[in-house]
């Protein structure tokens, strides 16, 4: 295993010569395994149906508990492991990196789902995508011009606009590796506190992880027509 200092100099370096052309087509292909599925890993239709099933269609405790689980994914300490291969195919960012984005976008793309939305249009999965950069992140980016809108009215806009999905791609994609490039710095710096170590970059995973989840379930309301249970 490489020493710690060579992994964070190589994230950071990664982050600022990935140009817009290498963030667009990293973001492009985490986008396609993280809503398709690859090989062992699943699709974000396939977990959010299980959940739907596992709670007799009741959305809110199956968005919920598809939060709670990928959230324990990516604050686990193998869960870079438990991607296998899938992670260091997406382009020539390192695994770590692009499997956590990976993790997060499954998560947002399978509450969108089960909220009622179809994964199958762009307009859908550019929205997924937009929603990484989390609340404060796509305040910023409409503020300055280069966001038209919230993700909610992206994934409901009457037509599809492709120039937007590829402008979405190179926004997220160059903030995700500068966002993880930095946050793998600051844990090579915890790992030389005896006791500290690797538990920051679980933390730090796991709480980001979270934020975008509920940010998702939020931004994204459910258009599906909620179960009513019976109470005898």
């Amino acid at each position: 295993m490489a020493d710690a200092k060579k992994i964070g100099s190589s994230l950071l370096l990664s982050a600022r010569h990935a140009g817009p052309a290498a963030a667009s087509t990293m973001m492009r292909q985490v986008l396609s395994v993280a809503i398709d599925g690859r090989g062992p890993f699943q699709s974000a239709v396939k977990v959010a149906n299980r959940q739907r099933l596992a709670h007799s269609g009741d959305v809110v405790p199956a968005v919920n508990v598809l939060i709670e689980q990928h959230v324990r994914l990516a604050g686990g300490q193998g869960f870079l492991t438990g991607l296998g291969g899938l992670a260091t195919m997406v382009v020539a960012l390192p695994a770590n990196m692009t499997g956590l984005a990976i993790v997060q976008t499954r998560m947002v793309a399978a509450i969108a789902h089960l909220h009622g939305y179809d994964l199958a249009t762009q307009r859908v999965r550019t929205a997924v995508a937009a929603i990484l950069l989390g609340e404060d992140g796509v305040d910023d980016q409409i503020k300055h011009g280069r966001l038209p809108s919230r993700p909610l009215a992206i994934a409901t806009a009457p037509v599809n606009d492709p120039s937007l999905h590829d402008r979405v791609a190179n926004i997220v994609g160059t903030s995700l590796t500068t966002r993880l490039g930095g946050k793998h710095l600051t844990t090579t710096m915890a790992r030389r506190i005896p006791f500290l170590g690797g538990g920051v970059g679980a933390v730090v995973d796991a709480v980001g992880t979270h934020q975008i989840g509920r940010y998702a379930a939020q931004e994204l309301p459910n258009r599906v027509p909620q179960v009513e249970h019976y109470r005898g």
